[in-house]
Parts: C-alpha cells; sequence; structure tokens
C-alpha cells in the first residue's frame, strides 16, 4: 500500500525553499520527518520511552550524522564505515541540544533520542542550518510533552543584506555566520562569528533571523495539525510536597542569603552552604528523611538560588562580594614554558588557562573530510578541561563533546584576527587548569597572548567575557552580570560569552533561558558586555601589547618560495631523493604545493637557523639558474675528462656545463690538465646552445685576449670522410647502390 505523505513548503523569499514531509520513512519512530532544500536531504527521527528513568534529569540524546553516501562517497581510511561523530557533527548536536532540552518539562525523564542523518547532498545548501528544524518538527508529530516548536536558522551579511541560510559560497563572503535557535515568542540559543561588527549590528541579525524562525514553526504546527496531532501522552510526575518546600525555604533562606552576601572563596563559600544543608537535613528523623528522599535536598537548592538572585535584585552583590559590573582580578604571564613557540598564563579569579602555540608547515594544517564539506585549517584550537580544574576526580574518556565546543568558540574568536598570509599552520592548545566560570573566555585572552608570544602577527589582540542575566518578570527588575561564576551559571536567565577587539565583536555564544527577553535588555547586556571585555582587554596589552617581531631562537622560521611548476619535479627527484636529502643535510622540512590557479609550485621551507634555511634557498636558486647568452660567468673545475673539464657555476652549485678542450685557449691543448685541474675557479662566457653538438657551449678562450700572430685552423673539408650529401657513394664518387639485386618476389 503506498503510504499517505504530508508535506509542508517554507519560501526562504529568494527562490528557495525548505519542505517538511512525513508518513513516508521510518513510521515505527515516535516521530520522524524528511526536510529537503534543493538536493539535500535530512531524516530525523525522535523515540522516548515510556517509562521513567531513574534519574533526576531528562536523559536527552541528540545524534547528527552525515553519511558519506549522501554526498556519494567512501568514508576515509582503512574501514570502510563512519565511525565515531567528527568534530563538526559534535558540534550540530551541541546546537540543537541547547535549544531542546529546555522545553521538555523539568520532570520528564525518560531515555529521549533524537536522530539527524543526511541522506543527501547539495554543494549549495548547508545541512546544519536545517538540523534544529528537522528535530522540532520530528517531535511535534510525536506524543511527548514539549513546549512549543522550535527552529534554527543560520543568518549571513553580504554586502549589507541578510541572508538566511547562505550558501557556503554566500558565507565566505559574509561578514556574519550565526545561528539563532528560537521558538516563535523567544530567541533561545545564539552561536556564531562576525568581523568585528557592533552590538546593535548583531541585534540586527538576531532580529532578522528571528523572523524566517516565526514562519518555520508555523509551518510545523500546520504539518502535525493535517497529520493529526496526537494527545500528550501521560507520564508520572516528580512527587512535590508545598509544605516541605516553605518549610525548608523558611529554615534555608536565611541564612543562604547571609553566606552568599558575605563574598567568601568558592572553597569557603560551598563548605557554608553544605553545612546549611547538613542542618537542615539533621532537623528531620530519619524516617522522614527516608519518607521524603530527594525532595528535601530538591527545595533546599530552590531556597539557595532564590536567596542568591534576590541578593543580587536587591542589594546589587553577588557571591564573591562583586558588584554586577566588576571584573575578578586578572594576572597575565608570556613566554612561561621555555621549549615551546609560544606560551601564555591568563588567570582570572578562580579560572587559569595555560596555552601553547606549535608552529608548522601546510603539513600540520588539520584536515576536514566530512561528506558537507572538504577543506583544511591552517589556524586551529584545542581546549582541554582536566577534572582536577574544578578539584573532582573522575574518569578521562576521550574528547568530550564541551570540550569540542568550547575550542570551537574560542577558535572561531581569534581566526579573523590570524593575517591570510601568515606563512605557518598555527596551532593553539588550552589547558584549563583552574575552572570557576567561563574557561572558553580565558582560553581566547591566553590564546592571544601565547599567539603574540609566539611572533604569530595578529592583525589586532583579541579578548572575551562571561556575562549573566537575572530578571523577575513580576517587578520589573533586572541585573546583568559581567564575568560571572559557576556558581553564577546555572542560577541566571541567561549566559552568554563575547569575545572582540576594540573595534567589535568577533564570536559569541548565548544560552537565553527566560521567555520574551527584550532586544532592549539584549542590547544594554552586549553593551556592558563590552566595557568588561575592553578592561581585559587592557589587562592583555599591558602584559604584551604587540606581537613578537620574530619567532623565538629554538622555534622554526618559515619561508615561502614559488618556482615554475617545470622545476618542481628536479627538486623532488626521483623517488623524492633530492628532496629527503636536502631536508637530511639542512635539518629543515620542505613541503612542496601547487597554486591551483597560477599552477606554480609554493616551497614552505621550516627550520631552526638561518644556515639550513639559506642553503635550501641556494639550492632552489641553483635550479632556477638560467645563463644568460653574451654573459660571463665565474666557474669551478669539478671534473677532469680527457676532452674537456666538466665546471659548476659557482654562483649556482649543482649547475654544471662542459668546458670542452677546444675551448680551454687559443693554443692547441693536448691534455686538459696542462690548462686547468681540480677546483680552478675561473670566468667563462656563455653561448647558449650550440647548433652543431646541441648541447650548452661555454668557453674560457672567448674572454682571453688572442695570442701575437695567431692564425686560426682552416674550417674542416668534407671531401675524404663523406657527409650528408655523398651518403651511399664511395670516395670516388660513385654510388654503391647494387642495381643487379632483384625483388623477392622475382627469384
Amino acid at each position: 500500500m503506498i503510504p499517505k505523505v504530508f508535506k509542508e513548503v517554507i519560501d526562504l523569499g529568494d527562490g528557495r525553499e525548505i519542505s517538511i514531509e512525513t508518513g513516508k520513512l521510518a513510521k515505527q519512530a515516535h516521530g520522524s520527518v524528511v526536510v529537503q532544500s534543493g538536493k539535500c536531504m535530512l531524516l530525523c527521527t525522535v523515540v522516548s520511552n515510556y517509562k521513567q528513568a531513574d534519574v533526576d534529569f531528562l536523559p536527552l540524546t541528540v545524534d547528527y550524522r552525515e553519511k558519506f553516501a549522501a554526498a556519494g562517497r567512501y568514508p576515509g581510511g582503512f574501514f570502510k564505515r563512519e565511525a565515531r561523530p567528527s568534530d563538526g557533527e559534535v558540534l550540530t548536536m551541541r546546537l540543537v541540544d541547547r535549544v531542546l532540552r529546555p522545553l521538555f518539562p523539568k520532570d520528564y525523564h525518560s531515555e529521549t533520542q533524537v536522530m539527524i542523518q543526511l541522506m543527501s547532498h547539495d554543494e549549495d545548501v548547508m545541512p546544519d542550518a536545517m538540523a534544529g528544524l528537522a528535530a522540532s518538527a520530528a517531535i511535534q508529530l510525536s506524543d511527548f510533552p514539549f513546549e512549543c516548536p522550535i527552529s534554527e536558522a543560520r543568518v549571513g551579511r553580504v554586502n549589507g543584506e541578510f541572508i538566511i541560510n547562505p550558501t557556503r559560497a554566500q558565507l565566505a563572503e559574509s561578514d556574519i555566520d550565526m545561528m539563532i535557535g528560537a521558538s516563535a515568542d523567544s530567541v533561545m540559543m545564539v552561536e556564531g562569528e562576525m568581523d568585528e561588527i557592533s552590538e546593535e549590528e548583531m541585534t540586527e541579525a538576531i532580529k532578522f533571523a528571528h523572523e524566517a524562525i516565526k514562519v518555520q514553526c508555523a509551518a510545523q504546527v500546520k504539518l502535525a495539525e493535517a497529520f493529526g496531532k496526537k494527545d500528550v501522552r501521560e507520564y508520572e510526575p516528580e512527587r512535590t510536597d508545598e509544605d516541605l518546600a516553605k518549610k525548608i525555604h523558611d529554615m534555608a533562606y536565611d541564612k543562604v542569603y547571609a553566606v552568599a552576601k558575605a563574598g567568601s572563596s568558592k572553597h569557603e563559600r560551598s563548605a557554608a552552604f553544605a553545612e546549611i544543608k547538613e542542618e537542615i537535613k539533621a532537623s528531620f528523623s530519619e524516617e522522614e528523611q527516608e519518607d521524603f528522599g530527594g525532595l528535601i535536598s530538591k527545595y533546599y537548592s530552590k531556597a539557595e538560588k532564590a536567596a542568591v538572585r534576590d541578593l543580587t535584585l536587591n542589594e546589587g552583590l553577588r557571591l564573591d562580594g562583586r558588584k554586577t559590573t566588576d571584573i575578578r582580578p586578572i594576572w597575565c604571564e608570556v613566554d612561561y614554558l621555555p621549549s615551546t613557540h609560544g606560551s601564555s598564563i591568563f588567570t582570572r579569579g578562580e579560572t587559569q588557562a595555560l596555552a601553547t602555540v606549535t608552529l608548522g608547515t601546510s603539513r600540520e594544517a588539520n584536515q576536514i573530510d566530512m561528506p558537507s564539506f572538504e577543506g583544511e585549517e591552517r589556524f586551529y584550537l584545542h581546549y582541554n578541561f582536566p577534572p582536577f580544574s574544578t578539584g573532582e576526580a573522575r574518569p578521562i574518556r576521550g574528547t568530550s563533546r564541551r570540550e569540542v565546543g568550547h575550542g570551537n568558540l574560542a577558535q572561531r574568536a581569534l581566526k579573523g584576527m590570524v593575517p591570510d598570509d601568515c606563512p605557518y599552520t598555527v596551532r593553539v592548545v588550552s589547558e584549563i587548569l583552574e575552572s570557576n566560570g567561563s574557561s572558553s573566555m580565558a582560553t581566547v585572552c591566553a590564546g592571544t597572548m601565547a599567539m603574540m608570544d609566539a611572533g604569530v602577527q595578529l592583525k589586532k589582540p583579541v579578548s572575551g567575557i562571561a556575562m549573566g542575566l537575572i530578571s523577575d518578570a513580576d517587578s520589573g527588575k533586572y541585573a546583568v552580570l559581567s564575568d560571572i561564576l559557576g556558581d553564577e551559571d546555572h542560577l541566571g536567565d541567561m549566559d552568554f560569552k563575547v569575545t572582540g577587539t576594540a573595534d567589535g565583536i568577533t564570536a559569541c555564544q548565548m544560552d537565553i533561558k527566560v521567555k520574551g527577553l527584550s532586544y532592549e535588555i539584549l542590547v544594554n547586556a552586549l553593551k556592558q558586555a563590552r566595557d568588561g571585555r575592553l578592561h581585559i582587554l587592557g589587562k592583555i596589552t599591558d602584559t604584551i601589547d604587540t606581537p613578537n617581531e620574530d619567532v623565538k631562537e629554538h622555534a622554526p622560521t618559515m619561508v615561502s618560495r614559488r618556482i615554475p611548476n617545470e622545476f618542481i619535479g628536479a627538486l623532488i627527484g626521483p623517488g623524492g631523493k633530492v628532496i629527503q636529502e636536502m631536508q637530511k643535510e639542512t635539518e629543515t622540512t620542505i613541503v612542496i604545493n601547487e597554486d591551483p590557479v597560477t599552477e606554480e609550485g609554493i616551497v614552505e621551507i621550516l627550520g631552526v637557523g638561518k644556515k639550513g634555511i639559506d642553503a635550501v634557498m641556494a639550492k632552489i636558486d641553483s635550479l632556477l639558474f638560467k645563463p644568460q647568452v653574451g654573459s660571463i660567468y665565474e666557474v669551478k673545475v669539478i671534473k677532469m675528462l680527457d676532452f674537456g673539464a666538466v665546471v659548476e657555476y659557482t654562483e649556482a652549485p649543482g649547475n654544471e656545463v662542459l668546458l670542452h678542450v677546444s675551448e680551454l685557449a687559443w693554443e692547441r691543448t693536448e691534455n686538459v690538465s696542462d690548462v686547468v685541474n681540480m677546483g680552478d675557479v675561473f670566468d667563462v662566457k656563455y653561448f647558449g646552445v650550440d647548433p652543431r653538438t646541441r648541447k650548452e657551449k661555454v668557453s674560457r678562450k672567448a674572454i682571453l685576449p688572442k695570442p701575437e700572430g695567431y692564425v686560426a685552423r682552416p674550417p674542416r673539408e668534407n671531401n675524404d670522410r663523406g657527409g650528408r650529401d655523398n651518403r651511399g657513394k664511395d670516395n670516388r664518387g660513385r654510388d654503391k647502390k647494387r642495381d643487379d639485386r632483384k625483388p623477392r618476389g622475382d627469384k
């Protein structure tokens, strides 16, 4: 039986469309859709167990995968099967998760899985921009308890005009690359990179994307209604006890408020809060503690959150004693590690990042191999967050999604300031040694200083700051918090990170937890972030204000040279023999790439010390050496032969030419050694290619004065040996061909 298909089409306004279809594929999933734009097709399925898991959080898994078959390609590597997700896939998972998770009820704890797959690829469509739409549309067709439809959209700006879901080609020309996640009523997530734009421009981009998202949300509602909206499933809610909640609030609030107002350190504050919690628990009998289960801890946490928020809204004070606009104390240092190419320490309060820089050739570029994109990165940043940074002991099982996301944010913040003509591949690694609030922004600051310490000629230094928001809808009060603590991250209504130079924003990441946040508050928050960012930037430039002019003595120097395409093979040599020997002798690394436009060879020479690099450059100069007809060159004898001497141009070692015995001197020369010997250095004149021998001709005698009475030898006559005109004749002019021979067929 042919299945009934339901479909909605979204007009993007410029001739492009996005369609959402259901009813044909994956019908055993609790919800499934195919989202298509051009030839790009995403399949999204959602499933949630009907039994609540025994946990106190939502066990939601968002999985996004790009199938190589979608682009007509094979997976790279030995095993021809898709394996662990790439960083690009992980980043898309995080974008979708951050918008979906807050819209499930807080007491919904069923195992839930959202799977999004790229099934067909289109070069002109970036699939990650449709992943949020696909996830939400599939959930709308399910019976999950989910607040409202959402969607995500990418916004770019080319020549001053905003574009929704730009192509990769358009994005290359854009000065904005932002992903916005929102419902019809509220913006919930923003992440992206910009080319030093203002706070107002960023807000306008968010507004533009939100208008497009409203249309996408409406299309999901229409599709669900046409398909048949399912009744929301019933699930066992968490146990509640309002009397218990009020009792614990009354017991804890004033004590927590007093500790919060004391402005103590993280460990002192945590110990004091833990003591209050234990006192409250001890006030209940063992039977009551067993009966109430986790409610005591839950209601204590609510009371603690309320007290800390009220302290900030009522008195403008924060957990560590700062006012809302205060930045924690900062100290910085560069050139801390003696063996790295560049290093720095950035410490802000109880957050510390140690950054290192390594310089390399194009061979060390980060290769990106995804079905939707193939390329390389000549600048990349890796972020590590070990458990000791928060005083914890836990197993380390590979790179976490959080580490991938934070590293990507810092990379996007900095990459626009790495000049296009930087000859190096630059790798920055950030090791978080302490963490209590925004280690990703500490990474941006440490990365800036480490690159300047390494001699990377950054266009401008970049700093970053993490901000928070606490608001009360009833009273209309709100407080924007500069440089938030870890504790302030989860108790606030918005946390956002902004990076930039003195002239504008380069990257941002926002998670907005309050509904209907006004754009006025958003602009005010961004402007306060700018003040904090510039304060931090001042601390950075006090430590190192400009990039070092040169790399460190132990760091490699990079020199690039272009050579004509026809010389690439000679420089490499048979089986790579020439280039391998050259690298070994000069202790350098040599990489040769071909310019796809000019087809020239681009030679990268990386070496510590000038001597080795100069030797390679001399070899290239020698390879490219072309003597000019009529010019005089200095040569050195490197080989003696019976009929001449092999000489080498002293300005181009390795370039050899035969100096014939007849060109040594005006006088007749019987033995080559009568005139020159091994190692002799003298001048010769270059005559180009001899038309008779078809070999290059040089002469020593041509630049010597003729001896007195010298008589040139007469030209040789061809009267006794035969020549081209008497081939087939004997010396008497008779034809040697026998005319009495008959064809074989006549025998």
